[in-house]
């Protein structure tokens, strides 16, 4: 996944994170952006409408208006047989791409896809499929099995980097072990059994760090005031 990608764990704050974990509950198709200010926004795919316009206008559906590279009408996504799909069909002045291809006609969008309009990103998730569906931890919302003393030590020391700043990233390995006199080869073994705890483990790995500090906070395993 492109760091840029709105998808991206490390570029989003906890409760970023909770919200896309809520929408993948779901098991609803939606779209993750991030606005002007650079503030994460969900739009939900429902199906109650079959057609949505995108573009810089303010009576699109997906309104763009932060940016200027964008035409007033861009783009329509279009419900057909039950897959979302996208298509632009000259509409716009710059063109759209999906994973950096610039598309001609109409395009089905996958689980994943990121489109290009503009200089805005807009990542499609169809979270219903049994492949992108979020791992359940301990029936559904609850907190997993007590962790050990050394293991909460490890979570703290992993979020407390989000105690001032929401859009901070997770301490490093090497941070976590100076901060509890531990080795890091140590504190990767407990990293190890809380992303099984959380049943986080087959994430990819640039996302199982914040994944987890945002299970953690979101099941209050461990809260804010903690850090």
């Amino acid at each position: 996944m492109s760091d840029r990608s709105p998808l991206a764990a490390h570029a989003a704050s906890p409760a970023e994170l909770r919200a896309r974990i809520d929408a993948e509950r779901l098991g609803r198709p939606f779209l993750v952006l991030r606005d002007g200010e650079g503030a994460q926004t969900l739009v939900e795919l429902d199906g109650a409408r079959e057609r949505l316009s995108l573009g810089r206008g303010t009576t699109c559906d997906v309104a763009l208006g932060w940016d200027d590279e964008v035409s007033r009408l861009h783009a329509e996504l279009e419900l057909i047989a039950g897959e979302w799909t996208i298509s632009d069909d000259g509409l716009s002045r710059n063109g759209t791409y999906v994973n950096q291809q610039r598309i001609s006609g109409r395009y089905r969008l996958r689980d994943g896809d990121v489109v290009r309009v503009g200089r805005t990103l807009l990542a499609y998730r169809r979270p219903e499929l049994e492949e992108s569906r979020p791992t359940q931890v301990a029936s559904d919302g609850a907190a997993p099995a007590e962790l050990s003393a050394t293991q909460r030590q490890v979570l703290l020391a992993l979020a407390r980097p989000y105690k001032h700043d929401e859009f901070a990233v997770p301490a490093t390995n090497q941070e976590i072990a100076d901060a509890l006199h531990l080795s890091v080869d140590a504190v990767k073994a407990h990293l190890r059994g809380l992303f099984q705890r959380f049943g986080i483990e087959h994430l990819p790995q640039n996302q199982k760090r914040s994944r987890l500090v945002a299970e953690a906070l979101q099941r209050g395993v461990i809260a804010v005031r903690d850090l």
